[in-house]
């Protein structure tokens, strides 16, 4: 896969473990909005605690992007779903242990009304395999 981070000074500079944008090429995997399911039980990790569900949900999708044969550093571009924004900083301090901030991928996180399973967190992401 060829990477570049793109960055500049005339746009606002991340406020966490990720970049202002990425530009890839080789083959696009777009992996489906993870919760935080056990793989094997199918019950939810962590009932009410989002540091424990954003480390599930981060897990499944690093299950997923292993088994498409790339890892969580050919992630170009994920998208965050938290059911309140006060728990911002605890995914945040999270999503950091999983991603490397010097080639972290660009990011949105959004406030939703209401997630799967009454969740905290949802994540989706799209890699690019080279």
């Amino acid at each position: 896969m060829t990477r570049k981070i793109i960055r500049t000074e005339t746009a606002p500079a991340p406020v966490g473990p990720y970049n202002q944008a990425i530009a890839a090429s080789g083959e696009f995997i777009f992996v489906a909005g993870q919760i935080a399911l056990h793989p094997s039980s199918g019950q939810i990790v962590g009932e009410g605690d989002v540091t424990q569900q954003t480390e599930q949900v981060l897990n499944n999708l690093k299950a997923i992007l292993e088994a498409a044969g790339v890892t969580l550093a050919d992630v170009v571009k994920t998208s965050v779903f938290l059911a309140n924004m006060n728990d911002f900083a605890a995914m945040n301090a999270v999503y950091a242990q999983y991603f490397d901030e010097a080639i972290a991928p660009a990011r949105a996180c959004v406030e939703v009304s209401r997630l799967p399973k009454d969740v905290l967190v949802e994540i989706e992401c799209i890699a690019v395999k080279s």
